[in-house]
């Protein structure tokens, strides 16, 4: 089960590693880096984006939905303890359920904190697409970027593997 959990973790961060920096939009055929610079994705584009107002407004929705929530931190922060205190615990055979439960507990929590947390980033992707839609309509050069779609130009969701779909 820890053997899985660390394989997992590992695939994620590979995977989140390669997206973060690779976001690119097209402007005047040149590509710009989406997640340039700050630790605030979509920041590239802010540039262009804060020529329309409600483009520089859904920016900043987009970014201030972005950041880490307390319930998430507190959820993995949480799971992570446990786990630690299901390996500490002394190995007695009436404690052997409470030491299972706080690890099968701990890790649960800890993937339902990850799972959560990709799913909101995921549909929170609609702000950037509806502020870069907004920009177009109203000024030029025009913006192309789709949050969803990869590197290969195939579109969808993956947990560290690239299918086309």
């Amino acid at each position: 089960m820890v053997k899985l959990l660390i394989t997992l973790f590992i695939i994620s961060q590979c995977a989140l590693a390669d997206s973060t920096c690779s976001r690119v939009a097209t402007i005047n055929y040149q590509e710009v880096l989406v997640d340039a610079g700050s630790g605030n994705r979509g920041e590239g584009l802010r540039f262009y984006l804060e020529k329309d107002p409600e483009s520089k407004k859904l920016l900043d929705e987009y970014q201030r939905r972005n950041k880490p929530t307390l319930w998430s931190a507190g959820a993995s922060t949480t799971g992570s303890f446990l786990i630690l205190a299901s390996f500490l615990s002394t190995s007695d055979s009436a404690d052997a359920t409470t030491k299972n439960t706080m690890l099968y507990g701990g890790g649960l929590l800890v993937a339902l904190s990850y799972l959560t947390s990709k799913t909101l980033r995921y549909s929170n992707e609609k702000y950037l697409q509806q502020s870069i839609d907004q920009y177009n309509k109203r000024n030029s050069p025009r913006i192309y970027f789709s949050p969803y779609k990869d590197n290969n130009g195939s579109s969808g969701v993956g947990l560290g593997v690239s299918r086309g779909f």
